[in-house]
């Protein structure tokens, strides 16, 4: 699937917002966030990422419609963190997310921490597959504890043919 992947300006912003609503909504069916009193979820980070060195954020587009998002992080000098991924239902299931991700693995080349919340059973195998082939298998795996709980991926990019 033919897609692009930009990177969120500043005026950006407001559909990244309303974005990240959608997103964390999915979320809601597995960590039970509720929305505030305005009928929001909210996230907390957002205005970091144009405040912040470290922090990148993307919008998806498939012939010119919006179709998703992802927010980067640097944790360290070397580690790059999938801090939010998004993709709209209607894109799912035809190879997008691999793609985007594959991308922007491929634009952060070096070590990598991707995590999901430990409920969220579909994310959890979607990164499994997606960097277990992306990374041929060298990857590893394991168990966060409080204060978040899930699991995360671990690997490094590598020159892919």
């Amino acid at each position: 699937m033919d897609f692009d992947l930009t990177p969120a300006s500043i005026k950006d912003k407001p559909v990244l917002r309303n974005l990240l609503e959608l997103c964390q909504h999915d979320y809601s069916e597995f960590n039970q966030a509720d929305v505030d009193q305005h009928g929001l979820f909210g996230y907390n980070y957002l205005d970091h990422y144009w405040i912040e060195q470290g922090r990148y954020a993307f919008l998806v587009k498939v012939a010119g419609q919006l179709a998703g998002f992802a927010l980067i992080r640097q944790l360290d000098d070397a580690t790059h963190s999938m801090a939010e991924f998004f993709i709209l239902r209607k894109y799912r299931r035809h190879g997008l997310g691999k793609q985007v991700a594959y991308r922007i693995f491929d634009m952060f080349p070096g070590a990598w921490s991707v995590s999901q919340e430990d409920g969220n059973l579909p994310a959890q195998a979607f990164w499994r597959r997606v960097i277990s082939e992306y990374a041929n298998g060298d990857f590893s795996e394991e168990r966060l504890e409080s204060p978040e709980t899930g699991v995360v991926q671990t690997f490094k990019t590598k020159k892919r043919q």
